[in-house]
């Protein structure tokens, strides 16, 4: 028992059901500066906690009606052929002892990129509104393809660092489904979208030995009764100002992950 884990599982697992978003963005990372732990491992076990941490929040999202299951579906077709693409790379070449820096390098990259994405959410979703009223059957007959897209730039760069699936999701989702996807519906279906993901891109992992099993059961002692709460009071909310806080955090994060290369 570790109770440092236990209490940090439970507040990612809070924010997690309240946003749908830190399942990877700030598990991962804080794995790397909080307490060292490996590079890889730190990503494998992330997919592992993120999957089942949200797993416990989607029969909340669910009994609500929350989840649009044919943009899921769009999401997965994309998704889990990047993420099986990304870990036979991963098994057929492998990753050298001098690609621990380069992993943490692309750790902090992406936690950066999802921070500037989510502090421009609400303009890239403005600009998706514009574009569903004003060109209604050009963008309708590309939200099909560039959800797949979507789906497989979230597979490839979840199963490489356990980031993206919650935060960039639903950055994609709110320019793609500007007024299909209420926030509500948005944080449901992101949420769903991210379990298989997580799964199918943790199995690998697992099978690579990039799994810390008491790391992971110590994080989700605190992270399952803290999502499920998150996911009760999710509709009540309102998120603007708690993304812009996560956003904050998450760039003074990756800043700092990438000072530590450098120093």
């Amino acid at each position: 028992m570790d109770w440092r884990l236990g209490l940090l599982g439970a507040c990612i697992g809070l924010l997690v059901g309240l946003t749908g978003v830190g399942g990877g963005a700030l598990m991962t990372p804080l794995l790397l500066l909080l307490f060292g732990t490996v590079p890889m491992v730190a990503v494998g076990t992330d997919l592992w906690f993120a999957a089942i941490t949200k797993l416990f929040a989607t029969p909340v999202h669910h009994s609500k009606g929350l989840i649009d299951w044919v943009v899921v579906k769009r999401l997965w077709l994309g998704s889990l052929t990047a993420s099986s693409l990304t870990l036979w790379w991963m098994s057929a070449y492998g990753l050298e002892a001098g690609a621990m820096d380069l992993t943490k390098a692309v750790i902090a990259v992406a936690v950066v990129i999802t921070a500037v994405a989510m502090l421009f959410q609400q303009r890239l979703h403005a600009l998706g509104r514009r574009l569903r009223t004003t060109q209604v059957e050009s963008f309708k007959a590309a939200q099909g393809p560039l959800t797949i897209a979507a789906g497989a730039v979230l597979g490839l760069l979840v199963t490489l660092t356990s980031i993206g699936a919650g935060a960039l999701g639903a950055v994609f989702l709110a320019y793609l489904y500007p007024l299909r996807l209420t926030p509500p519906r948005l944080i449901a279906t992101d949420i769903v979208h991210a379990i298989p993901l997580a799964f199918f891109a943790g199995i690998g992992h697992l099978m690579l030995g990039h799994v810390d099993l008491t790391l992971l059961g110590n994080m989700l002692l605190g992270s399952v009764p803290a999502v499920i709460l998150g996911a009760m009071l999710s509709a009540r909310l309102s998120h603007r100002l708690l993304r812009i806080g996560l956003a904050v955090v998450l760039v003074s994060i990756g800043v700092k992950l990438l000072a530590g290369l450098f120093a």
